[in-house]
C-alpha cells in the first residue's frame, strides 16, 4: 500500500483579529486578502501594523534581487504563495484564483519591498500591502 500525498500545510498568518482569508484589524474590506511573509523573520503577517505589533524585531524589506524567488505574498481566498514579482505583475488579481486584491496596496509596498525605480514597470497605484 503506498502513502497518499499530504498536502501541504497552509502558512500561518500572524495578525490582529485574523480572519481565514488574511484580513485584520486594520485592514478587512472584502479585498484585503494576502499576507506578507516578513523578511525578517520568515513569518506571514496580515499587514505591517500587525507586525509592529507583535513581533520583537524591526521589520525589513524584500531586496529586489529576491524578488523571482521568494515566495512571500499568500493569496488569503485559495492559499496560494506567490513570488513578489508574480504579485507585483498581477495587477490586483491573484494569478490562480482570479480573487481581486486591494489595488491600493501599492500605496504601502515600500513597506515591504525594496523602493522600486522609474525602469520598474510592475507596480500600479493602488491600498493596503
Amino acid at each position: 500500500m503506498s502513502a497518499q500525498p499530504q498536502p501541504a500545510a497552509s502558512p500561518v498568518v500572524h495578525g490582529i483579529d485574523t480572519t481565514a482569508q488574511t484580513q485584520c484589524a486594520h485592514w478587512h474590506s472584502p479585498r484585503d486578502v494576502i499576507a506578507i511573509r516578513h523578511r525578517c523573520c520568515g513569518e506571514y503577517y496580515a499587514c505591517i501594523s500587525c507586525h509592529e505589533a507583535l513581533a520583537t524585531h524591526a521589520p525589513e524589506v524584500w531586496p529586489k534581487s529576491e524578488w523571482h524567488t521568494a515566495k512571500a505574498v499568500l493569496c488569503g481566498k485559495c492559499r496560494t504563495e506567490l513570488t513578489i514579482a508574480q504579485y507585483l505583475a498581477c495587477e490586483s488579481t491573484c494569478p490562480h484564483c482570479r480573487a481581486a486584491f486591494n489595488p491600493g496596496c501599492a500605496r504601502h509596498y515600500d513597506l515591504y519591498f525594496e523602493k522600486q525605480t522609474d525602469s520598474d514597470n510592475t507596480v500600479t497605484d493602488g491600498n493596503k500591502a
